[in-house]
């Protein structure tokens, strides 16, 4: 306390020197200051709270009555304008022509099912006429078939059996030769089995699929010495067709699968009957394999397909080919007008009985080579200009090599009968049609064809037409009469010929015939007298026209064949 003071004092004395007269007195104390401390209440809020009085509403004990009324509900009446035809299981046409043309037809099927599809097709038409001038012409057709399917929701099963049976004369020749008839006559013998499996599930997810078994066998006419029976056409074909496909959004990929065997014999291999005639044996395979992308565009109004065709030949040689597959087309103003182009190009396998079907006087033993088309061309415009009118109108530009052609046969016949050659060509086809169908009561139909060939090795393509007119056409009359009409024109066929003849020309050292122009005029009636029965007659080739189907082979002139027809 001393210090404090003593140094108080010295800075007084210090300050006093530069303050004048102040005068400051100093003193001793004692002063208290209390300790300071913390509260420990934690604040809160402090409120007032009003209570709520509590109104009672009691339940008024009203009654309302009420009164239910129902409206009686008549039942639904359905009137169909037109009713479902009555169908009959059994079909029989029975007629009987000139010429001694008899026919009879029957046909047989199961009535309307969900399930079960079954029948069977059996006809024949024979004649017994000649035509003048020419050896014996008659000829016989039979042919029988039994079908069969079952249809489900995810799959259906359908075959077929099937035998025909034709025999026909080589009348192509002169009837002063007198030759015997059993000495021209033909007949082919025709047997096959086949059946397909299809699926259809509906889950876009799955992949649906086809598969196709087909087997046949196809003969010609043993000859009349039992010790040459291995010397006519024995055919046996096996095939396996499959197809398979997916659809992803707007497009669909598809994916084709195909194994066809043709074994051809005539004879033996290495073998001769004769000093002219020798063994042949073919056996000729054909895989293909199509993959394809087809897509829709623009309200599925624009379609294009794109793939490509593998094909393997197994033949004298195995060769490999790759084909295009492309098209394209879009639907102009509600399908008035529809534009395609496309290309394509394939291989098509040539079988003795698929010649025969084309013309059944050539050879029982002829060699057979695939026809062979690298591109095709093609493009045009369709569409209605109607709801009866349809049209299409098209052209093409194609390469085909191993075209099959027709010629009279000097070396193994005396010129009855055909023998086939190949040649490579290139082929415009111009084509237009016009369609018109008023319901079940007109139906017509009009094509127009121009064929330009253009052979390699030959002057003509032989028997091939240039120029084709056909008229198709049906009229029901009150359901009475029904009138059917087939007009055909041909122009532009030539063959080649065997001997000088005064309209007989020569081409780059070739025989050339001129087969002239074909009118083919075919008109039908029928008459319902009930619905069960009917009377029909038929007239054939109007125009009386004797035009050569092929060459030195003409057709019988007018024809008329009547008869009834009875369903039940």
């Amino acid at each position: 306390m001393k210090k404090t003071l003593s140094l108080l004092f010295l800075m007084s004395c210090l300050t006093s020197f530069g303050q004048g007269d102040v005068v400051e007195a100093s003193a001793t104390g004692d002063r208290k200051i209390e300790k300071a401390y913390r509260t420990p209440i934690a604040p809160r809020i402090i409120d007032t709270i009003i209570p709520t009085a509590i109104v009672e509403y009691p339940l008024l004990p009203l009654k309302y009555e009420t009164t239910t009324e129902v409206e009686q509900i008549h039942p639904a009446s359905i009137k169909m304008k037109e009713k479902l035809p009555q169908l009959y299981n059994t079909y029989i046409k029975l007629g009987i022509g000139s010429e001694l043309m008899p026919l009879g037809e029957v046909y047989y099927n199961n009535n309307r099912s969900r399930k079960y599809i079954y029948g069977l097709h059996v006809k024949h038409l024979s004649s017994f006429g000649n035509i003048k001038e020419y050896s014996n012409a008659q000829f016989d057709r039979t042919k029988a078939m039994i079908y069969g399917g079952i249809n489900e929701k995810r799959y259906s099963l359908l075959g077929q059996v099937h035998y025909n049976n034709q025999g026909l004369h080589y009348y192509g020749i002169s009837d002063s030769l007198n030759l015997d008839r059993d000495s021209i006559a033909q007949r082919y013998s025709d047997f096959g089995i086949s059946g397909t499996y299809s699926s259809f599930k509906k889950d876009s997810a799955n992949i649906n699929y086809s598969v196709g078994l087909k087997y046949n066998n196809y003969s010609s006419k043993k000859p009349l010495d039992n010790n040459l029976s291995d010397w006519r056409a024995r055919e046996n074909f096996f095939g396996v067709n499959s197809r398979a496909f997916y659809k992803q959004g707007k497009e669909v990929y598809s994916l084709d699968l195909n194994v066809n065997y043709n074994g051809y014999k005539y004879g033996g291999l290495d073998t001769t009957s004769t000093g002219l005639d020798s063994g042949l044996v073919l056996n000729n395979t054909v895989i293909n394999l199509k993959p394809m992308i087809t897509t829709f565009l623009f309200g599925d109004r624009f379609k294009a397909n794109i793939g490509v065709d593998l094909t393997l030949d197994v033949h004298n040689k195995t060769k490999f080919y790759i084909y295009p597959l492309a098209e394209v087309k879009y639907s102009m103003f509600n399908d008035i007008f529809i534009p395609y182009v496309g290309i394509r190009g394939g291989l098509k396998q040539n079988t003795f009985k698929g010649l025969t079907q084309t013309n059944e006087f050539i050879l029982p033993n002829v060699a057979l080579r695939n026809e062979k088309t690298p591109i095709d061309f093609y493009g045009g415009i369709k569409g209605t200009l109607s709801k009866n009118i349809s049209f299409n109108a098209g052209i093409s530009f194609a390469n085909v090599k191993d075209k099959a052609l027709f010629v009279t046969d000097t070396t193994h016949s005396i010129g009855n009968k055909f023998d086939v050659i190949y040649d490579t060509m290139n082929v415009t086809t111009i084509e237009a049609s016009i369609s018109y169908q008023m319901k079940e009561k007109i139906k017509v139909d009009a094509i127009g064809r121009y064929y330009s060939y253009s052979p390699l090795n030959n002057s003509y393509a032989w028997n091939l037409p240039q120029f084709q007119f056909i008229i198709r056409g049906e009229y029901n009359l009150y359901d009475k009469f029904l009138f059917t009409l087939d007009f055909n024109l041909e122009q532009g066929r030539k063959a080649l010929a065997l001997t000088p003849d005064t309209d007989v020309t020569i081409e780059n050292g070739q025989r050339i015939k001129d087969l002239k122009f074909v009118t083919d005029i075919n008109l039908g009636v029928e008459y319902r007298y009930t619905k069960r029965l009917s009377a029909f007659i038929q007239f054939n080739n109007l125009a009386s026209q004797r035009y050569y189907r092929w060459y030195n082979s003409p057709v019988q002139a007018f024809q008329v064949l009547g008869g009834i027809t009875f369903r039940f």
